[in-house]
Parts: structure tokens; C-alpha cells; sequence
């Protein structure tokens, strides 16, 4: 059994899915659930996608594996808590600003037996500004956003051209301990 969010198109078929690939061990969640292992970008008539799921937003390596792929969105659904509504917002404009793309997150909102969930959905542009959130009820979020503001924001900063990846530990890529 997996975590998975689907992508849907118009005629309702699954053209993608990814399953959660960092599983909240001090919940449990690695004992019921297989992790994902698949990070996929889906080209899409809106642009190109990667998605995450819940406690994955923590982990910066998901993130840059779909900018390094030409990911212009990551798209994230997610049951984060309440009282780290904080974490929620530093750590998607984190994932945004650092891999130069949107971030579109839908959250859970309000209580449950294990505990209560801070919504505030949100739309972030590749400079970490907020274009459109919700708060900690139900709701929809829209918002207007151009994916070409992307190229715009990487001819200013090159990051990904003076990247080092050759000077990088390997232990980066070591098992945990």
C-alpha cells in the first residue's frame, strides 16, 4: 500500500501518479505504507509537474531532482499540522525560491482524531512571493501565474549554470544512519 496522488486529465483518465516517497516514521506511516521510489515530470497543457506529498516538502533533494528534470511547477498535497503552519509556509517558499519554479500546495484544514490540520493552501512564484493563500478554513485557492516567468528569473540568476555538483560529498548520497 502506497501514498499516491494522481494526475487527471480533462477526459478523467490517470495519466500520473506519484507516490510519497519520505514517510513520517514518527507517525508510523513506514509501517502500513510502502515508500515511493519514482520522481516524475509530467508534461502537462499547463506546464511541467512534479509532485510531493506531505513530509516530502522537508526533504530539498525531491525538489531539485524535478528543477534538474525542467519541472515548472511542484504540486503538493499534503496533511500538515497544526502548530507548524510556519514550517508550512517557510519550507514551500524555500522549495520554490531555491529551484526557481511555482509551488502550488493544497492542505487539510481543521481537526481529527489525530490531531488538527493548519489548511492555508497556497500558490508560490519562483521568488518565494505568495500569489494567492487561503487561511485555516475550507476553501478554494486560485490564482494567475506565467511559466514564463521561470526563463525570466534564470537568465537573472544563473544558479543552476554555477552549480558544483562535482564538488559535492558523495555522503550526500549514503545511506541514513
Amino acid at each position: 500500500m502506497r501514498n499516491t496522488t494522481f494526475l487527471i486529465n480533462r477526459e478523467g483518465e490517470i495519466v500520473g501518479d506519484y507516490s510519497k516517497m519520505h514517510l513520517y516514521s514518527d507517525m508510523d506511516e513506514d509501517v502500513p505504507y510502502l515508500h515511493g521510489t519514482e520522481m516524475n515530470v509530467y508534461e502537462t497543457e499547463l506546464g511541467k509537474l512534479g509532485f510531493m506529498i506531505c513530509y516530502d516538502i522537508r526533504f530539498c533533494e525531491l525538489s531539485r531532482t524535478y528543477a534538474l528534470r525542467g519541472a515548472d511547477a511542484i504540486v503538493v498535497t499534503s496533511n500538515f499540522p497544526n502548530p507548524r503552519v510556519s514550517h508550512w509556509r517557510t519550507l514551500l517558499m524555500a522549495r520554490a525560491i531555491e529551484n526557481q519554479m511555482f509551488v502550488i500546495a493544497c492542505n487539510r484544514v481543521g481537526p481529527s482524531p489525530m490531531g488538527t490540520y493548519c489548511g492555508h493552501s497556497i500558490i508560490i512564484d519562483p521568488w518565494g512571493n505568495v500569489i494567492a493563500e487561503g487561511g485555516d478554513e475550507e476553501e478554494i485557492v486560485t490564482g494567475t501565474f506565467d511559466f514564463n516567468e521561470i526563463q525570466n528569473i534564470r537568465s537573472m540568476i544563473h544558479m543552476f549554470r554555477d552549480r558544483r555538483p562535482e564538488s559535492y560529498p558523495n555522503d550526500m548520497l549514503l545511506p541514513n544512519k
